[in-house]
């Protein structure tokens, strides 16, 4: 079955998201969905740097993000979802 409900394409997060973007990250706040555990960026467990960063709740190891760079690109893939976004970084 068709999605039938209007839509805007994803361009209309641009704005949205430069304004979270653009903050210091580490004063963002993160919300375990395993154990609810919730707490600043500045609080989890990173491991690496090879091949990318991997951050875990200190509270059950769940993967919040992972940040891989290659290339003139940075790939960041928040939780542990099958999909990332790809960033510029040059």
């Amino acid at each position: 079955m068709a999605d039938t409900a209007a839509h805007l394409d994803g361009n209309s997060l641009a704005g949205p998201l430069s304004e979270i973007l653009a903050v210091e990250p580490t004063a963002a706040w993160w919300r375990c969905p395993e154990c609810a555990r919730a707490g600043p960026l500045a609080e989890l467990h990173v491991y690496g740097p090879e091949p990318g960063l991997t951050a875990r709740c200190p509270g059950c190891a769940y993967v919040a993000l992972r940040l891989v760079r290659e290339d003139g690109y940075a790939w960041l893939t928040l939780g542990s979802a099958a999909g990332a976004f790809r960033f510029p970084t040059a």
